[in-house]
């Protein structure tokens, strides 16, 4: 009786992955850019509106000292984004700029009515990062989405301190009837400028967050005394979990899974007529030997 002989040939197939893995979140949202960036800002934006409270009657001193912070902030941001936008944006966002209502908010209550404006710098709107497209919308998210309140501050500036557009309120009143018309152009824009990338949303998100934190900290001297506002890193907001994923490397705490170990898997030799199973082994979970391996037919 002939003993028989087998002839195989080794092959070693090596699994890597390029992106991070994160095991204990979904996988990326299928809700649009906009969503995400409302997600992500949304402690933020609730942690600037009760440091204003623009909703709540306020003496003309305190309305003054927040409409010279918010001109503050736009006479350097808004030159500082047009210059970052494409050029084919530029006179897009020319027609939306609100620093010069806010100029002349403030030129207005210094000479007709009389109020103390204080002298503000905003250097943290130099040291935004406006680098590309993504970046730059994701910070014109948070001024455009701020004129939306304009219906409500409005009417309640002109009830209790008798401001109204064109004396000493016309930041507040915007565009008018127009703005939730733009608010709908934008949100347009952003979508398509985007689109469905989830490294681009994570840059718009991280933007917006960014640009958020400059205005808490241009506005913290005006909190209010019974609700103080905190510094800024104790806040725990994070971008979309899901998002995070998708890009990984920028996200400080996602971790990279170590490369699988290698598959080691005997293929019959070609032209071998089949003896029976072929044996593939498999690294075992958490092994430590390399040879600790499971043959399992195939």
């Amino acid at each position: 009786m002939r003993a028989r002989t087998r002839h195989v040939r080794s092959a070693t197939i090596r699994i890597e992955t390029s992106l991070p893995v994160r095991r204990d979140v979904p996988s990326l949202s299928t809700e649009n850019a906009l969503a995400e960036l409302r997600l992500t800002t949304r402690a933020d934006h609730d942690r600037l509106e009760r440091m204003l409270r623009l909703d709540a009657p306020m003496p003309l001193a305190r309305y003054a000292a927040i409409l010279a912070r918010f001109d503050a902030f736009l006479r350097v941001w808004e030159p500082r984004l047009h210059a970052a936008l494409p050029e084919r944006l530029q006179s897009w966002f020319r027609a939306r700029w609100r620093g010069g209502f806010a100029s002349a908010d403030v030129e207005w209550l210094r000479s007709v009515g009389e109020v103390g404006t204080p002298r503000v710098d905003a250097p943290a709107a130099a040291a935004l990062p406006l680098i590309d497209l993504p970046e730059v919308l994701g910070s014109l998210y948070v001024i455009e989405s701020s004129a939306l309140g304009g219906h409500v501050v409005a009417p309640l500036l002109k009830r209790t301190l008798g401001l109204g557009q064109g004396s000493g309120a016309s930041y507040f009143h915007g565009f008018g009837g127009d703005s939730a018309a733009m608010w709908s152009n934008f949100r347009v824009l952003a979508a398509l400028e985007i689109g469905d990338s989830p490294r681009d949303t994570v840059r718009a998100c991280m933007s917006a967050r960014r640009s958020f934190g400059a205005l808490i900290d241009l506005f913290a001297p005006l909190a209010p005394a019974e609700a103080p506002a905190a510094p800024r890193t104790a806040v725990a907001q994070r971008i979309a979990p899901a998002l995070l994923m998708a890009l990984g490397p920028e996200d400080d705490e996602a971790t990279r899974p170590a490369p699988l170990a290698d598959i080691h898997i005997d293929l019959p030799a070609d032209g071998e007529a089949d003896a029976g199973d072929t044996l593939v082994e498999l690294p075992m979970d958490d092994e430590v030997d390399p040879g600790d391996t499971l043959r399992m037919p195939l």
